[in-house]
């Protein structure tokens, strides 16, 4: 019997991409995939010069299994460690569109919220590819994940990433749904008084362990309130973030106010921001945290 080999070129680039488990559609397949605008992105071919806009999108395309074939990134972009080797192209707000252009991507991963408008649509309007993302609920992570991934070609990774993530969040939410709600003041920063609204990815993450965001009610992402309204609506635990891994001073400034239900609990908890405001796997990490420390807060109020 007479067997028909491929030609060798063929065979190695079958095996490379067998090995790499990147390559989930056939060789110069086209590919689509919605964003969270609704708009349907179409590549004549999986993505190879990607361009994040976000620090927490260059986390997501790496989850995708689409770091190698990032080509710039935002200031900030440091995890995994290999985003640091990428070249920058600005600011989230502020971006080089000069930069931008000489590196010709042929898909722009923007944030909906975080990059200048004008920017994103001057981008468009070159004809460049723009996917925007804007994750504001846990779920909307493996989504973005496997939409990113199959715009890249990534799917098999992908696809592995958004279950293992979906898998850890059905946990959680089994663990904390039927648990007694906790009013919780989550505080991003002291001056100006920042905290998350009820449209935010942190909003999402307290209701998850079984706590009441006190600011839920509105309709911003990240608002500027008062002390003033944290003292009347009296949260029964805080949980602040900062700017790094340390515990802000600031969080103790809380004890000035004995007759805060949180602080005479003693509930001032922290938790590192790049593990609940970088909107990536990584929140489910967060989410832990958060957890543990909510169910404490109830503990607490249960003597």
């Amino acid at each position: 019997m007479a067997y028909l080999l491929p030609n060798k070129s063929l065979l190695a680039a079958l095996t490379v991409c067998s090995s790499l488990l990147l390559c989930t559609h056939s060789l110069g397949a086209a590919v689509s995939s919605s964003d969270d605008e609704g708009t349907l992105i179409e590549l004549s071919q999986p993505a190879t010069r990607i361009i994040s806009l976000a620090p927490s999108l260059t986390e997501i395309l790496f989850a995708a299994g689409a770091g190698e074939h990032i080509v710039g990134v935002v200031n900030y972009s440091d995890y995994p460690a290999a985003a640091n080797a990428i070249q920058i192209v600005g600011r989230h707000d502020l971006l080089d569109m000069e930069r931008i252009l000489q590196l010709d991507p042929d898909l722009i991963v923007a944030w909906q919220s975080g990059n200048p408008r004008a920017s994103v649509a001057r981008l468009r309007a070159l004809g460049l590819a723009v996917y925007i993302a804007e994750p504001k609920q846990l779920e909307s992570i493996p989504s973005n994940i496997e939409r990113l991934a199959a715009l890249t070609g990534t799917s098999i990774i992908g696809d592995q990433a958004a279950a293992n993530f979906r898998r850890t969040l059905a946990t959680l939410t089994a663990t904390y749904r039927d648990t007694a709600p906790v009013s919780v003041f989550y505080q991003v920063w002291d001056q100006p008084l920042i905290s998350a609204g009820g449209i935010e990815l942190i909003n999402d993450i307290i209701t998850l362990c079984g706590g009441r965001n006190i600011f839920a009610d509105i309709a911003l992402v990240a608002p500027k309130v008062s002390i003033e309204a944290v003292l009347a609506r009296n949260p029964s635990a805080i949980i602040a973030s900062g700017m790094d891994i340390e515990r802000p001073e600031w969080l103790d400034d809380w004890t000035r106010w004995p007759a805060i239900t949180a602080v005479s609990n003693n509930n001032l908890f922290f938790v590192p921001p790049e593990l609940l405001q970088r909107h990536t796997p990584r929140a489910l990490l967060g989410a832990q945290m958060m957890c543990e420390q909510i169910a404490q807060a109830r503990a607490s109020l249960a003597n």
